[in-house]
Order: structure tokens, then sequence, then C-alpha cells
């Protein structure tokens, strides 16, 4: 069997990704149940939900039935998105974001990204942008904007995060790596 999944996103198919990265998009909130999949070489997809490699990524947690001499309270659940502590509605966090448009206009999502707060395009396919959406929030509204040969990179500059888009098995797996790597401290000669 293959270890490779496509997924099909407005009858487009992107990969192949491997388990681990399907696993890891829907950590992400990037893969849900919904979404159409395929082992690489089939033609048929399916929801991820009912594909058994990935179903219980998306099932509730079960919680174990309560031992009444168990006094400790419950820990409290995951929430996927931003914590009470990353902030609070109406807060304002500062993104850049990058496109390589090769396929469409760059008009859809210049108009898009300016109606998700304060931007000010820097480069040509730069801008700096202050909103209260989530760096996958952005990401989301732009993946629509943009063609099959399109790349996005969008970086939360206030809380050390990135989202990206179509960039490839290989250069996904490079910026996961890259990105969540703690690197020492430089020294300074």
């Amino acid at each position: 069997m293959s270890d490779y999944w496509i997924v099909s996103v407005s009858d487009r198919a992107y990969g192949p990704y491997t388990t681990e990265q399907m696993e890891g998009f829907a950590a992400e909130g990037r893969l849900a149940a919904s979404s159409l999949i395929a082992r690489a070489g089939e033609t048929t997809f399916r929801s991820a939900g009912e594909v058994a490699d990935f179903s219980a990524l998306f099932q509730p947690s079960k919680m174990a039935p309560a031992d009444p001499a168990d006094t400790r309270e419950p820990a409290p659940l995951q929430k996927f998105g931003r914590s009470d502590a990353e902030g609070k509605a109406g807060d304002r966090s500062h993104f850049v974001i990058i496109t390589d448009m090769k396929s469409r206009s760059i008009q859809g999502v210049e108009e898009e990204i300016y109606k998700m707060g304060s931007a000010y395009s820097l480069l040509p396919q730069v801008w700096l942008l202050m909103s209260e959406l989530s760096v996958s929030s952005i990401r989301n509204l732009l993946t629509p904007q943009l063609g099959k040969l399109d790349a996005l990179f969008v970086l939360d500059a206030t809380h050390d995060k990135a989202a990206w888009f179509n960039f490839g098995p290989e250069a996904d797996t490079r910026i996961r790596k890259l990105w969540s790597k703690e690197h020492p401290a430089r020294q300074i000669a």
C-alpha cells in the first residue's frame, strides 16, 4: 500500500504527501474530515474522515468514565486556533504575506488582503498586514485566489508562526524542520 496521498481542492490535485504530512495538516486545521483525499495512484477521492488511516484524527476525544474516588479537576480540552494567552478579540497581529504568482493575476490576492485589515504593499507580491485574523485564516482566505502554479507564504511576526501553500512536499518538509527547530543563540565575536 502507498504511504503517499493526494488532496483534491476545487477540482485540483495536490501532493503527493506522506501520511505524516497529512497528519500534520490535520493538526493545523488544513485537512478536515470533509477534505477529499486518495492514495497516490488512485483516482477515487473519499472524505478524509472516511479513510481508516485518518478517521481517528477527526473524532472528538473519548473521555474515560469518571472514577468517583478521583477528586482531581479534569484537564482542559485543547482548542484549535489562538489561545487566550495569544490574544483576545480586538488584538491585532503583524503579518508579512509573500506570493509567487505565475498562473493568475495578483489583483484578487491584493483585494483580499486589503479586506483583512490595514495593509501596505511593500514590494511586488509582498505585503505588510495588521489584522485580527490568525495566520491559518489568512492562508485559507487567500488560497482560492491562487492558481495551481502560484505559491503563498504568510508569516505572523507577532506570534512567530507561519503558514504556506503550494510549495511541494520537499519544501514543505524543509520549512517545517527549519521553522520548528530550536536554534542555539548566536555568539557575537
